[in-house]
């Protein structure tokens, strides 16, 4: 049976398909519960949150299933080079982005470089909540988090984008590892170089982890249908995880405007900007994403997500969405469900068939 797999005796799911947590804000307790509730593995993507937050989130959704789900947190999630961050280098990045606030009439937002891990501080609130599953992206928790997740009987999931990330994952002892392809929507979560430098296809990925690891392996990146499960399951993945096909959802916290342009525009084009958040990732090309080049210095992160705020707020006010980054991953060829049970429904029906 297609739905008999490791991932599925590891994880106790019904059929090995997982919900991309979606961090920053699309992540609900409703989109997890379909998902969990149908047999899958819904994801709450915590990083921006809080640990009071988290811990509202978690009551949230133990209220809306009583199924396995997984929390997902960022073990890195302030970037180094924010340390002693020199005002005048702030200053000359904001200049940058200077004309774009001065289209729409707002002026530049005043920016502190004080901004505090909360890695830390999620994970004792994780440990709390005890989720069947902790999903973990942008590097590797200490071995003291690791071991308390297994004392918990908390499974533990790594991104990798690389072989050699997948590698430091096994080292590490992780539960599964999710082989993030390249085509994937939303932040390319490399830990080992820089993300312009592990852009390896799915496909290719697969089989790379699939030949040289022995941990269970989870395909994400332009999976929206059940030819993509089944081309993944063939390649050697144990399971599959979406992100954009249950984006679109209306269980999901995006925004309309961006569910629209993914409904609308089955062959928009994508491509890989960090002018969003200050890291790599993929979303819709418009004037903004453009404007930012692989060589191009911007805030680190978190400090350029707080620069452009205002920027997205004014714009979506005055209907400016070519200045608004949109997450997507490469393939919106099928986006058709508005229901995240009817999608999952649709994906079990189609594989078993």
């Amino acid at each position: 049976m297609w739905n008999s797999t490791k991932i599925t005796k590891l994880l106790s799911i019904e059929y090995p398909i997982l919900q991309g947590p979606m961090g920053g804000g699309f992540s609900t307790a409703s989109l997890l519960a379909a998902v969990s509730n149908s047999g899958g593995l819904g994801s709450f993507g915590a990083y921006t949150l809080t640990p009071d937050e988290i811990r509202e989130a978690g009551k949230e959704i133990q209220l809306a299933t009583s199924k396995p789900y997984n929390i997902n947190l960022w073990v890195n999630d302030v970037d180094k080079s924010l340390e002693n961050y020199a005002p005048e280098k702030l200053e000359k990045i904001k200049l940058f982005f200077k004309p774009y606030f001065d289209e729409l009439g707002i002026p530049l937002p005043d920016l502190s470089t004080a901004i505090p891990s909360k890695f830390e501080k999620q994970v004792e609130v994780l440990f709390e909540l005890k989720p069947a599953v902790f999903s973990f992206i942008f590097g590797i928790p200490s071995k003291e988090i690791l071991k308390e997740s297994k004392k918990l009987g908390i499974k533990t999931i790594g991104a990798a984008t690389t072989l050699e990330e997948a590698l430091a994952l096994e080292d590490a002892e992780v539960d599964a590892i999710v082989a993030a392809g390249f085509e994937a929507g939303g932040h390319r979560p490399s830990f080992l170089k820089p993300a312009q430098d592990s852009f390896t296809g799915l496909f290719t990925l697969i089989q790379q982890l699939k030949a040289k690891t022995k941990t269970p392996i989870i395909a994400a990146g332009g999976i929206i249908d059940a030819k993509g499960i089944k081309a993944a399951m063939t390649l050697g993945a144990d399971a599959v995880q979406l992100g954009t096909a249950f984006m679109v959802t209306d269980e999901s916290a995006a925004l309309p405007i961006h569910k629209e342009i993914l409904f609308s525009q089955p062959d928009i084009s994508t491509t890989v900007s960090k002018s969003l958040t200050g890291r790599m990732g993929r979303m819709i090309h418009n004037t903004i994403s453009d404007a930012v080049l692989f060589e191009t210095e911007v805030l680190p992160f978190p400090l350029q997500t707080r620069l452009m705020a205002s920027l997205k707020t004014a714009a979506l006010q005055q209907g400016r969405i070519d200045l608004v980054n949109f997450w997507s991953g490469q393939n919106t060829s099928n986006l058709k469900h508005h229901k995240a049970s009817e999608l999952i429904q649709a994906l079990i029906t189609e594989m078993s068939a």
